[in-house]
Formats: C-alpha cells, structure tokens, sequence
C-alpha cells in the first residue's frame, strides 16, 4: 500500500512591489524553508505576517506549499 510521507514545508509571502513602466503590477515574494507539518493556518499566518511587517514593500498575500513523496 503507497503512502505519503510529509518532506518539506516552505511559507511565502507576496509583495506588492509598484508597476512598471508599462503599468503591470511587479510582485515579489519572499520564501522561508522548514515549516513544520503540524503548523496550523493562524500559526503560519501569524508568523508570516510579523515577518512581513519587517519589509518597506506591502503585503499581499501569503501561500503555503507542502512537499511530499508517495512511498510504497
């Protein structure tokens, strides 16, 4: 029987960074490795936002990716 077995945990933030010339929107994002498996969404919404908060540019969202592998 194949499992899935949790191997990383990456919280990304996204900026606002102004327009171009051309008036599209720059975004940048900023990524922090090794969250936990067990975070809860306040948890890493809580810490993303402290860190956030650090930068001149202003926040727009936060995103959490998970990898895993399937195992047999």
């Amino acid at each position: 029987m194949a499992t899935i077995e949790y191997k990383d945990g990456i919280g990304r933030i996204s900026f606002d960074a102004g327009v171009t010339a051309e008036g599209k929107p720059i975004r940048k994002t900023k990524t922090y490795r090794g969250i936990k498996q067990g975070a809860s969404a306040t948890e890493l919404q809580t810490a993303l936002l402290q860190l956030a908060q650090l930068s001149e540019l202003r926040y727009t969202g936060f995103e959490k990716v998970e990898t895993s592998s399937i195992a047999n």
